[in-house]
């Protein structure tokens, strides 16, 4: 009597999706091994990238706290005790005078970026939405400026205020710095990607003006670009030194950076002005770090108008 034969093993079907005969496990641990350590690589470089930048300012901020004689005898980054007695001999020094410096830099950086950005933004959507003759060799001349360094045009922008017997005044140093070149293209690149020409043609149909559409249409949908603009303008005057310095005779006019500066030459005389120009430095960097607080806010909104767009 024979056994009845067991009927034939069925293969199962591949998943949908899947060529037959392909393996249907899970990946290959090796595989996301190898990818884990590729994603560390970037961040070990943003990290490194990070303590590059940070490290002067820690420098900063522990020698701030520190007194004349520990500045050179402690270990660099050991904080001390004497930021109180710091702050108030930089606030004693010459009747207070570093806060005077302090309201120059304000006053010039402040100034200087609301009219830069005010001159970009008509250059730049006047070069972007415009056709004239000369467009593309008058925008390529102004582009020449971003490659030529700033200690080759000094001395050029100091005699021409020199004619003008405009030296040793607050113009002096505000009026080389109402044109950027790179303001000026970074407000044409803006304005062609950001202000639709069917936008403007509707606006000129309706019996608007071209002061009605600059004002009403394009500078709304370039305020990012502007706000940009204004911030890079803002710090590259904050941290002038080369203009005011060649320009300015008067002490009562210096920016921060040239009266920190000349602390800093006392300071081979004298070595306890060196925690003066620590602690001054310190008190620079805020104004900036709350420039970008403030700022971030108006990127949040205009991202976040710009992804409801239909």
């Amino acid at each position: 009597m024979t056994g009845l034969a067991s009927p034939p093993l069925r293969a199962s079907a591949p998943a949908a999706g899947t060529t037959p005969g392909t393996s249907q496990g899970p990946p290959a641990a090796s595989g996301g091994k190898t990818r884990g350590r590729t994603a560390l690589l970037p961040t070990a470089a943003l990290v490194l990238g990070a303590l590059y930048c940070l490290l002067p300012v820690a420098w900063v901020v522990v020698a701030a706290t520190k007194t004349g004689q520990d500045l050179f005898s402690t270990f660099t980054f050991l904080p001390g005790d004497g930021f109180a007695d710091n702050l108030t001999d930089l606030n004693a020094y010459r009747e207070g005078i570093y806060w005077r410096w302090m309201g120059n830099s304000v006053f010039y950086a402040g100034l200087g970026a609301v009219l830069s950005t005010v001159v970009s933004a008509f250059a730049g959507y006047a070069f972007a939405v415009y056709r004239f003759r000369g467009r593309e060799a008058f925008f390529n001349m102004i582009l020449t400026g971003v490659l030529m360094p700033p200690v080759i045009l000094a001395i050029p922008q100091y005699l021409l205020m020199a004619e003008a017997d405009l030296t040793d005044t607050y113009a002096s140093v505000l009026l080389p710095l109402i044109l950027s070149p790179y303001g000026v293209y970074l407000g044409r690149i803006y304005a062609e990607a950001a202000v639709p020409m069917e936008l403007v043609e509707a606006g000129r149909m309706d019996g608007a003006g071209e002061w009605r559409i600059f004002l009403r249409i394009a500078v709304p949908m370039m305020s990012p670009g502007l706000v940009t603009i204004f911030l890079f303008q803002f710090v590259a005057i904050w941290n002038n030194f080369l203009l005011p310095f060649i320009m300015l005779g008067d002490d009562e006019k210096f920016p921060m950076t040239v009266g920190l500066f000349t602390l800093l030459k006392q300071g081979a005389s004298q070595p306890s002005l060196y925690t003066l120009v620590i602690t001054g430095a310190l008190l620079a960097v805020l104004p900036l770090i709350a420039l970008f607080l403030v700022i971030q806010r108006f990127w949040s909104l205009d991202l976040l108008s710009g992804a409801v767009k239909s």
